[in-house]
Formats: C-alpha cells, structure tokens, sequence
C-alpha cells in the first residue's frame, strides 16, 4: 500500500500543496480513541487524509481508528481503517469543539479508492 502525504492544512504562495483532490463532506464518521467510541462529523475528505469535527481534543500524532459509510453508486460504502493526527484545532475559544485533520495512514486500497470516488462524485 502507497503512503500518501499528510493533509495540510492550508495552500501555501497561492498554490494547493495536497498531491490528491479535496472535496467538502457533511456526513457521520466514528472515531475509535484508546477511551472508547466517539461520533463525529466529517468536513473534508481525500484519498490520503480527513478532517472532521469532533467534541474533544485529539493530540497531534494519535493514532486513531475511522469508520464513515460513504454514498456511492446508490448505496452505502464503508470506509474502515486508522490514521495519525496531524492538526488538532479549537472552532472558538469559547466552544470545546475542535477540528481534527488526520493522515490516512493504514487503509486498504478498496477503502482508498472508494474515498476517491466519493470525493470525484462531489467535484
């Protein structure tokens, strides 16, 4: 399996950094953490990486489990697999949410090539 780089987290001198597409999503991802299972709510998504937002903090460099059911092809996908957080971030000083970008680190190929296709059917 390829390792794709990690999801940036913005475009830098006017130029996308990301290697694949990036599209917005709104749809309901579980996250598996070392205290238990936690629902969340996907952002953005790519072959390589997600980001989603989550209702506690997740330090940088955590490894993590995923589980998201994706529309595809009239029907419902999943998406099962682990990743390495790479940007943990507070919505507003005054709200305990945070976005949370994570590199797809351990995902079968079938899983990547469906997250592709999803984000291909959004673009």
């Amino acid at each position: 399996m390829a390792h794709d780089e990690a999801p940036s987290a913005a475009p830098h001198a006017g130029h996308e950094r990301r290697r694949h597409p990036r599209a917005a999503a709104d749809l309901p991802i579980t996250i598996s953490l070392a205290d238990g299972t936690h629902e969340a709510r996907l952002r953005d998504v790519s072959r390589a990486g997600i980001c989603f937002f989550l209702d506690r903090r997740i330090p940088e460099m955590t490894v993590l489990r995923l589980r998201l059911a994706l529309p595809l092809e009239g029907e419902e996908r999943t998406v099962e697999g682990s990743g390495v957080v790479v940007r943990c971030e507070a919505l507003s000083p005054h709200v305990d949410h945070y976005e949370v970008a994570v590199f797809l680190n351990d995902l079968r190929d079938a899983d990547r090539e469906r997250l592709e296709a999803y984000v291909h059917t959004l673009l």
